[in-house]
């Protein structure tokens, strides 16, 4: 125990120091800078009427060799009319999953929905806050054998829900009465609800959580080992139930709750590994300046802290001693209001697309697209449209879909 925490310690310590340099970014803080006329302390995630409205102008962008030509690739429709939909996924078929917030699962079968639910679960979801509700959904890698897939929700409290549920003997309805509640999270407030469950490349199970909410996180949870808020969990739901404890998690052994992988998080608004080469990336919503994306490589050996609250971005917030891991991009609110994080493309229709991370602003519709490149990072703004951004979403052969909050479900097309 004592070696596995100093090469934690070592680890933190090296991505402290050597951040990688952010090469043609659109965003950093010398681009596009505007001093934000947010109130101190008011909190505003995914919130915009609530929040000074950005800059109607586009800044220039720079060019950014690597990232591809924008006009080579366009947002299409693929359906629309859904309810504050928040989340849309596979589940190893052809088949999409689309969440709507209030606590409805549907399913887009070639471009029409079903004319069921797969799933309803509106009389156990809390979605009264516009942070709380049906909020992420991650099907089993196994899912076509075991029928298992995992929910992450408000409960009627307030309180945080990991659940999981099965499939019925029809393929398009999931049995209602089948859930089982692996974690159940207090939370303080209404806001900060987290939401995001994935499963990585080793097969345990992934899951974001907010601080607890409130503004500048009062309870200090993001920097505490002795919470689950303001993390990145990390569960094995195979060997035992409700689940267990990944003996490489780095507090398996103690100095914090077992389950944390990482923390120093604010509200960690999607979570996506690459699946082409295992990274992890967490887009995190900021406080009153900063939204940030975080990256964590395929070899990370867990405890990376991401500095919140003592860091908002780049950027002293609350000040204070610790080792933190800072973002590989960032922007501020004169560009947008509220991120959301996105996916690597991997779409074999859009080969010079590959390794491209796509991520957004909830406000303004923008999208920008980020390239690790020579040790650094390529970051870009690629599209502007009218979307309020919940979620991006892949099917099962790679394609990236948008999610408007509005109502439409959107995928990356070529161009011709």
């Amino acid at each position: 125990m004592r070696n596995r925490m100093l090469y934690i310690l070592i680890a933190l310590l090296l991505g402290a120091c050597s951040t990688p340099k952010i090469e043609a970014v659109v965003s950093t803080p010398t681009v596009f800078q505007q001093e934000p006329t947010v109130a101190a302390g008011v909190d505003n995630d995914k919130n915009p009427e609530n929040t000074t409205q950005p800059t109607e102008s586009t800044p220039e962008v720079r060019d950014a060799t690597g990232i591809p030509d924008p006009g080579t690739a366009t947002w299409v429709l693929v359906a629309g009319d859904f309810r504050r939909p928040v989340a849309v996924t596979h589940a190893g078929d052809e088949r999409l999953f689309v969440l709507e917030q209030e606590g409805v699962i549907w399913i887009l079968e070639n471009g029409q929905r079903l004319s069921e639910p797969f799933l309803d679960i509106r009389q156990l979801v809390n979605d009264r806050s516009n942070e709380q509700g049906l909020l992420g959904i991650a099907f089993h890698p196994q899912y076509g054998q075991n029928g298992y897939f995992f929910v992450d929700y408000t409960g009627t409290d307030g309180e945080t829900r990991i659940s999981r549920f099965s499939s019925s003997p029809d393929p398009n309805r999931a049995d209602v009465d089948s859930e089982t509640i692996l974690l159940t999270i207090a939370q303080p407030y209404g806001n900060h609800n987290g939401g995001s469950i994935v499963f990585g490349p080793d097969g345990y199970l992934y899951i974001g959580t907010g601080d607890g909410g409130s503004a500048g996180d009062p309870l200090g949870n993001g920097q505490r080992l002795d919470t689950l808020l303001g993390k990145i969990l990390r569960l094995d739901i195979d060997s035992t139930q409700p689940y267990a404890i990944p003996p490489s998690n780095p507090y398996a052994q103690g100095g914090g709750l077992p389950e944390i992988w990482s923390y120093g998080l604010r509200n960690p608004w999607r979570i996506a590994f690459d699946k082409g080469s295992g990274d992890l990336f967490i887009a995190d919503v900021g406080q009153n300046q900063w939204e940030e994306i975080n990256h964590q490589t395929a070899h990370s050996i867990g405890g990376e802290n991401y500095g919140w609250n003592l860091r908002e971005g780049a950027h002293p917030y609350a000040g204070g001693q610790a080792f933190w891991i800072d973002p590989v991009a960032e922007y501020d609110h004169g560009v947008g209001c509220s991120v959301t994080g996105g996916e690597v493309i991997r779409d074999p229709r859009l080969p010079a697309w590959s390794g491209v991370y796509l991520y957004g602003d909830y406000c303004t519709g923008r999208v920008w697209g980020l390239l690790s490149k020579d040790q650094g990072w390529l970051n870009q703004l690629l599209f502007e449209a009218t979307f309020r951004l919940s979620s991006f979403g892949q099917d099962s052969i790679g394609r990236i879909y948008l999610v408007d909050h509005q109502g439409g479900i959107y995928r990356l097309d070529p161009t011709a």
